[in-house]
C-alpha cells in the first residue's frame, strides 16, 4: 500500500473540490439559520455523479471503493459547508449498501438508480429512543400480512426525514426473546416513507440544522413484500455489511470538517494584528494548531487505511473504530481551537467557525460513542473480558 493518492483519486479529490467552491460560506449560513436543507447542493453532486461513487455501474454509478468515497467526503466536509454538506449526501454513500449486496437485479434498478440521480431522497430508520446502541433491542415490529407487513414503531434521530420519500427500515419481525440470539428475527425494507401515513417530527438540536433530525412514528404501516431487502429475519446481518464503511465515512468527515476549521484559524492568525504583531508570530497561537494538524494528519491516514483494507476484502474493524475515534477527537480539538484563535470573533457567526464548532460534537457521540469503541479495542485486540 502506497501512502498516498493515485493521479485518480487526486482527480476525484479536486473535481468534488470544484462543485463544493459554488456554495460559499454566506449559502451554508442562510441554510444553518433557516433551517432549510441544500437542495442546490444535492442537485449539483447528483448532477455532476457523485451521488452514486460507490453504485453499480450499470446503474448510473462509478462502481469505486470506499477508498474513493472516502476521499470525495473529506472534501465536501472540508468545504464551506463543514458537516451539514456531508449529511446532504452522506446516506447515499454508506446507507444504500444492503441493496446493492442483498437486494434483487429488479429492487437494485428501482431504489438505486434514482438515488444516484438525486430524484429520490432516503432517510435511515433504525435507531430508536429506546434502544440507542443496543440495536438488538429495537422494538418497531412488522406483522406479515397478505402482500407484505404491517409495520407499527418509533424511530429517533432520522436524519432528512422531513425532505426524503425513501426509508431504510430496519424491524423486528420475531421478538427478541423467541430468537435464538437477539441478532436474529430482525428484517430490513427499503420502502416509501408516506408523509401522510407516517409522522416525521423535527428534533431543534445545537447544529448541523440544515440538514433535519427528527422523531418518527408509525402506526400500522403497510410496506410491500417487495420492499423488503434479502430474508426475513436476517435484516441485522445485512446491515452489518455497512458498519465499517459508515466509521470511515463519519472519521474522513470528521478530519474534513477539522481541517477546513484549522485552515480557517491559520488564516486569521496570519492576518489578524494584536500589540503591533501578527498573532500567528506567538507560539501560543502557533503550537495548538501544529498539534491539531498532527493529530488530523494521523487520524486521516488510520481511517484511509482502514478504507484500502475493506476494499481489499481484509479485516478492519479495529482501524475503522479507531479511525472514527480519532477524527472525532481531532476534529473537535480542532474546531474549538479555531474559535479560540478568533478571541471574541470565534463567538460570532461571521467567520464561520463557532458554526463549525457547533456540529464537531457529532462525530464524538454518533453513530457510535467512543466507550464503545474502547469497549471493542479492548475486547477484540486486547483480550480484555467483554465489558457490555
Amino acid at each position: 500500500m502506497e501512502i498516498r493518492l493515485s493521479e485518480e483519486q487526486e482527480a476525484i479529490r479536486d473535481a468534488v473540490r470544484r462543485v463544493c467552491d459554488d456554495f460559499d460560506d454566506e449559502y451554508w449560513s442562510k441554510k444553518e439559520e433557516l433551517k432549510a436543507f441544500p437542495f442546490e447542493f444535492h442537485k449539483a453532486m447528483a448532477d455532476a455523479g457523485w451521488l452514486g461513487i460507490t453504485m453499480p455501474e450499470e446503474l448510473g454509478g462509478a462502481n469505486l471503493g470506499v477508498t474513493e468515497a472516502a476521499i470525495m467526503m473529506h472534501e465536501v466536509a472540508a468545504s464551506a459547508g463543514g458537516y451539514s454538506a456531508a449529511s446532504t449526501i452522506h446516506l447515499n454513500i454508506f446507507g444504500p449498501h444492503s441493496v446493492v449486496v442483498n437486494g434483487t437485479p429488479e429492487q437494485k434498478e428501482r431504489m438505486l438508480r434514482p438515488l444516484i440521480a438525486g430524484t429520490d431522497r432516503a432517510c435511515f430508520g433504525v435507531t430508536e429512543p429506546d434502544a440507542g446502541l443496543d440495536t438488538t433491542s429495537i422494538k418497531t415490529f412488522a406483522t406479515k400480512v397478505d402482500g407484505g407487513y404491517r409495520v407499527t414503531g418509533r424511530k429517533v434521530w432520522t436524519s432528512s426525514g422531513q425532505v426524503a420519500n425513501k426509508i431504510l427500515l430496519l424491524t423486528r419481525t420475531t421478538p427478541k426473546e423467541d430468537c435464538k440470539r437477539p441478532t436474529d428475527g430482525m428484517t430490513l425494507f427499503y420502502t416509501d416513507l408516506d408523509h401522510d401515513q407516517i409522522e416525521v417530527r423535527r428534533i431543534p438540536k445545537m447544529g448541523r440544522n440544515a440538514v433535519d433530525s427528527n422523531a418518527t412514528f408509525i402506526d400500522d404501516y403497510f410496506v410491500p413484500e417487495a420492499d423488503r431487502i434479502g430474508e426475513e429475519g436476517k435484516g441485522f446481518h445485512y446491515i452489518l455489511h455497512s458498519l465499517n464503511p459508515e466509521r470511515v465515512l463519519v472519521g474522513i468527515e470528521a478530519v474534513g470538517l477539522g481541517r477546513g476549521a484549522l485552515a480557517r484559524a491559520a488564516r486569521y492568525a496570519g492576518e489578524r494584528k494584536v500589540f503591533g504583531r501578527l498573532i500567528g508570530q506567538n507560539q501560543g497561537i502557533q503550537h495548538p494548531l501544529a498539534e491539531n494538524w498532527i493529530y488530523l494528519e494521523s487520524a486521516y491516514w488510520m481511517i484511509m487505511r482502514a478504507a484500502y483494507l475493506y476494499d481489499n476484502g481484509m479485516s478492519c474493524g479495529a482501524e475503522a473504530n479507531a479511525g472514527k475515534f480519532l477524527g472525532g477527537r481531532a476534529a473537535f480539538d480542532a474546531c474549538t481551537r479555531a474559535v479560540m484563535t478568533h478571541g471574541g470573533m470565534g463567538y460570532s457567526t461571521e467567520y464561520q467557525v463557532e458554526r463549525l464548532f457547533r456540529e464537531s460534537i457529532l462525530m464524538r457521540i454518533a453513530p457510535i460513542t467512543e466507550q464503545l469503541i474502547l469497549s471493542f479495542i479492548a475486547e477484540r485486540e486486547l483480550g480484555l473480558p467483554k465489558s457490555y
